[in-house]
């Protein structure tokens, strides 16, 4: 029996897809739009129309043709993919078109993990400037970026989440936390230092809790 390729995924309502257009469109009406061979499109389905998708390019918003997404190049994760390879460029423009910061790969990582993992400090201040991004978000093995960016030993990444917050207590599968892994002394002292502040601030409210229940 022969082979059939899987079926492209379906934009599902609130969720962004990513195609590469593979020839060009020109708008025949005013909600339309026109975009040439090449172009990253940013796909979601409305569900009011069965016949178009509202899609973004280039800053434009308008309809495409549903049909057309079925011969267009599908782009796997591309969030992900700018965060690994540093592509500030691509980064933005698939914030800019509501592709969201906190998306999945099929490892249940962030494109912060991979950003983390990678080295890319200019992505890794973008991602975590987003609103809502979840920072501390845990992948499959149950590493957070933190524990990424320490394993790699990457001490500037191990500091921007850090300042961000990022939960230095978060163990993993295999029950390591991002200090347990970290691969050298300076990620180290980073998270350790960060650890005793969390640490002295909990003392400090427990005494002054304390002091307040012993008040008459």
């Amino acid at each position: 029996m022969a082979n059939v390729a899987p079926p492209k995924p379906a934009p599902k309502p609130g969720q962004v897809v990513v195609y590469r257009a593979l020839y060009d469109y020109t708008a025949r009406e005013a909600r339309e739009m026109s975009f040439n061979e090449g172009d990253l499109l940013y796909v979601s389905d409305s569900g009011r129309d069965s016949d178009w998708l509202t899609a973004r390019c280039g800053g434009q918003t308008g309809l495409i043709p549903r049909s057309y997404v079925l011969s267009a190049e599908y782009i796997d994760y591309p969030l992900h993919d700018a965060a690994k390879r540093g592509n500030e460029q691509l980064v933005t423009e698939c914030l800019n078109n509501a592709v969201s910061a906190n998306s999945l790969d099929k490892s249940g990582s962030t494109a912060l993990h991979w950003a983390s993992y990678a080295g890319h400090t200019s992505i890794i201040r973008i991602l975590v400037a987003v609103p809502n991004m979840c920072i501390s978000a845990q992948n499959k093995l149950g590493d957070t970026a933190l524990h990424a960016a320490a394993w790699k030993g990457h001490a500037e990444c191990v500091r921007i989440l850090l300042e961000r917050g990022a939960n230095t207590s978060i163990r993993n599968n295999e029950r390591k936390r991002p200090i347990d892994i970290a691969a050298d002394a300076e990620c180290r002292t980073l998270i350790h230092l960060a650890m005793s502040s969390i640490s002295q601030l909990h003392s400090v409210d427990h005494e002054y809790l304390s002091e307040s229940d012993a008040e008459p």
